[in-house]
């Protein structure tokens, strides 16, 4: 496989786990959480993939998705804040 290829399970087509490679954005600490424990947060994977550590709202969006959209039985929708995703993008830009 090459660098940035996405594993799938030949089971459920989910992603297959890849070790986490790094932070992408600025700590929960950083960007104000008293605990570091309970806000979003992102991950680059080492098969370029991303984690994505937010919310899930599956249940209340589910029936919003435009009619292209879905959302397999091991897929989820997460919410993550628009702050953090914007100190993602500081980072995935600068490269």
């Amino acid at each position: 496989m090459s660098e940035h290829s996405t594993a799938r399970s030949p089971v459920s087509q989910a992603l297959l786990a890849s070790p986490i490679l790094r932070r992408v954005g600025l700590s929960p600490r950083a960007r104000g959480s008293a605990t570091e424990y309970t806000c979003p947060d992102l991950f680059e994977l080492a098969d370029g993939n991303f984690a994505v550590v937010g919310t899930d709202r599956t249940e209340e969006l589910m029936n919003q998705l435009p009619p292209d959209a879905g959302v397999a039985t091991y897929e989820r929708i997460v919410v993550i804040t628009r702050e953090t995703l914007m100190a993602a993008w500081k980072d995935l830009s600068e490269q």
